[in-house]
């Protein structure tokens, strides 16, 4: 299959010029490049709004042998701005599939990179750290590479959550229930408590898990007003407000920060995911940091300081929020990797967030009883 695929041009801004073949979009992309650990899990990760903006090199070596199929997209597109993988297979063997990874794809105008050592690139990555490159099919000249990657903005200089955002409010009713059990569907538990989803980049599996804890869900655009839930809030018309995950700096969110200090000072329940967790921490005047080459992956241990147990968790995130943030909140979750805070519980506030995914299931100690957490804390709010 590989000898036949077009070549395809990578240039990296610290100097390194790379030829490999190219099984996805034909076309010329700018973004930035980081390591993915998963094993599994390629569809999901390249469909998560999370990864706008990014390369993802995969550690696993050959990817496409299970194909795509429609029920395991996290959203409506690729968001990533291409994969790139030692080895790629063509010819897949899936009862579910629906079609080739390269016919995905090339649907969604997403570079798709192999023959390439993605062993070296990973080592590079974490020597040097996560960094921009372009790719191309259409030019081969190093030079006019290198200016095409000059001129183009930096990832962090892009609002990413414009692009990935739903524009209209909408119900999400599916939840993890929703799955086949012999021949017939479960029901998801009927909603104990009503929320507003903001939507920076949100994955489905993250909402299908909130409608299976027993919360209802209502999903609203990144340009929500405070003074609106707020409004809700008081004529209980929701119960809490979810941040959910989402690409690029967080720090470029101008706007949603302000909002969300008014959502704060008004002690409405609120839960937030990666990006979600590090805007609560900037909204209380704690600004995060960008990490080396960031957290990518399904296999990322992290401790729960309250139980003393250890939860194998999925991880998509370069920023981190900082460590005297202690001064205000209490630590819930820690990184056995680098030590780096992954959850937090704010004193004498109904809020809670954490940066890794709870919703994904790499098992075998997961983390989705945190939904069943937030439930329980807007219904201790209502009692009190």
């Amino acid at each position: 299959m590989s000898s036949s695929l077009k070549k395809v041009y990578i240039y990296l801004e610290n100097g390194i010029f790379l030829q490999a073949k190219s099984f996805g979009g034909d076309t010329t992309v700018v973004g930035e490049i980081v390591f993915n650990t998963s094993l599994t899990g390629y569809q999901e990760i390249m469909s998560d709004p999370s990864y706008a903006g990014q390369f993802v090199t995969f550690t696993m070596p050959e990817i496409g042998n299970v194909g795509v199929n429609a029920q395991d997209m996290e959203s409506n597109t690729a968001h990533a701005k291409g994969m790139i993988v030692r080895k790629y297979q063509e010819r897949y063997s899936n009862f579910r599939a629906e079609e080739s990874l390269s016919a995905f794809l090339i649907k969604h105008n997403v570079m798709g990179i192999c023959d390439l050592d993605t062993r070296y690139l990973t080592k590079m990555i974490r020597d040097e750290g996560a960094m921009m490159m372009i790719a191309s099919t259409t030019i081969d000249d190093k030079e006019e590479l290198k200016k095409l990657l000059e001129n183009e903005p930096r990832i962090e200089d892009v609002n990413y959550i414009e692009q990935v955002s739903t524009k209209v409010a909408y119900k999400h009713t599916s939840s993890t229930y929703n799955k086949m059990n012999g021949f017939e569907y479960e029901d998801a538990p009927q909603a104990k408590a009503n929320i507003a989803v903001i939507d920076f980049g949100v994955k489905r599996n993250i909402l299908n898990e909130i409608v299976s804890a027993g919360i209802g869900v209502e999903v609203i655009p990144n340009d929500f007003k405070a003074q609106d839930l707020i409004a809700q809030y008081k004529s209980k018309s929701i119960d809490g407000v979810f941040l959910s995950n989402g690409p690029g700096d967080p720090l470029v969110l101008k706007k949603e920060q302000a909002e969300i200090k008014k959502l704060i000072d008004a002690k409405i329940p609120m839960f937030g995911i990666c990006l979600g967790h590090q805007l609560l921490s900037i909204s209380h005047g704690y600004d995060t940091f960008k990490l080396k080459f960031g957290h990518h992956g399904g296999n990322h241990p992290v401790k729960n300081e309250k139980t003393g147990l250890v939860e194998i968790t999925a991880q998509n995130h370069n920023y981190n929020v900082p460590d005297n943030i202690v001064e205000i909140a209490d630590v819930t979750h820690t990184n056995l990797f680098d030590n780096t805070i992954e959850g937090l519980k704010y004193k004498d506030e109904p809020i809670f967030s954490v940066q890794h995914h709870p919703e994904a299931s790499p098992g075998p100690k997961e983390s989705a009883y945190i939904f069943s957490e937030f439930l329980s804390l807007m219904l201790h709010a209502r009692a009190s």
